[in-house]
């Protein structure tokens, strides 16, 4: 695929921090080892994917770059481009879960608060807040988010209090009264004797793929590129739901084989058997029979298989699992047509 400058597809990926080293390690697994020289260059390369070029950005940045149109397409955390992206903008989230990074955005008070159980609660206390003289503080680093939930569950009197720190410790110090931030494990929140409530979970996020509509829309290479991008990710996250299975079963024919796994149409494979003849030094009739199966359905697989005679069976895991064409990417051209 030959291409100008202006068609490269401009990549942004997160700079440093967790997401740094997860999002280079999902796109390995991908097939689609990143390159960079040194963690001071801000630029890189996808190998496997002539064409694109990767901008380091930090995660608090990447919404906005791609928003802007600065960069084609990035990886970002869903709470981060809730957050951070223009309402009717040229911003789209193309792959909404990437299967790492998952967290929570959560409210989060103090443990010793015995009576707030749920966001009801919570609007009584910010009325007596209210009565006292003044608002309920928030600290978070998610205002737009904190702000829309509030105001959906009748809280209205509240005062955000923004900080790029460590939140967890705002209570304790003075400085707000309750939290909404990122918990993954809710460790944090324990140590720091704070608690989640039963409806209090704002956003469930996890690592997504973000585009620029419009950008995207103005160059047939980039959404070529995309559908590169894009197919890897779908054909890995796909096959991880899957198992290869493979046993040598006796039989008179290819045909009859193939007739006893077709019995069961739900451990079968994707479409069907694929049967093999098996040169033994005997000269005995004996096939090799691969089904894909899902992997909740293994066991099934295995007991049937050797109920029909199946020795010597082995289990792989395939790479890359595909159905047919894209459906992310079919969304996303449906998209930029729009």
């Amino acid at each position: 695929m030959s291409l100008n400058g202006s068609d490269a597809l401009r990549l942004a990926l997160p700079s440093d921090g967790e997401m740094y080293e997860s999002t280079l390690g999902f796109f390995k697994e991908c097939g689609m080892g990143v390159s960079r020289g040194n963690s001071r260059q801000y630029t890189g390369k996808v190998g496997a994917v002539p064409g694109v070029q990767v901008l380091f950005q930090r995660v608090a940045d990447i919404t906005g770059k791609v928003e802007e149109g600065s960069a084609d397409v990035g990886v970002v955390g869903l709470d981060r481009y809730s957050e951070a992206h223009v309402d009717d903008g040229d911003a789209l989230v193309i792959y909404d879960d990437l299967g790492y990074s998952q967290c929570e955005l959560v409210l989060a008070v103090p443990a010793a608060w015995v009576d707030v159980a749920e966001m009801a609660d919570m609007a009584d206390l910010s009325l007596e807040f209210r009565e006292k003289g003044r608002d309920l503080r928030v600290a978070t680093k998610y205002p737009r988010l904190t702000q829309r939930y509030f105001f959906a569950r009748g809280i209205n009197y509240f005062t955000i209090v923004q900080s790029s720190g460590t939140l967890e410790a705002a209570p304790l110090m003075g400085f707000a009264d309750v939290i909404v931030d990122i918990s993954a494990t809710g460790t944090t929140l324990r140590e720091n004797q704070l608690k989640t409530i039963a409806d209090g979970t704002l956003l469930r996020s996890q690592s997504c793929l973000i585009g620029n509509r419009r950008s995207l829309a103005a160059s047939p290479a980039k959404q070529e590129l995309s559908r590169r991008l894009i197919e890897r990710m779908e054909g890995y996250l796909e096959a991880r739901h899957y198992f290869s299975v493979t046993a040598n079963v006796r039989g008179d024919s290819p045909e009859q084989v193939a007739r006893a796994i077709l019995e069961r149409k739900d451990l079968a494979g994707l479409r069907g058997p694929t049967v093999a003849q098996v040169y033994t030094p005997e000269g005995e009739d004996w096939y090799a029979v691969t089904v894909v199966v899902p992997q909740s359905r293994l066991q099934d697989a295995l007991d049937y298989l050797r109920e029909i005679g199946g020795i010597g069976v082995s289990v792989l895991q395939p790479r890359y699992v595909y159905h047919g064409a894209s459906p992310v990417f079919q969304r996303l051209q449906d998209a930029l047509r729009q």
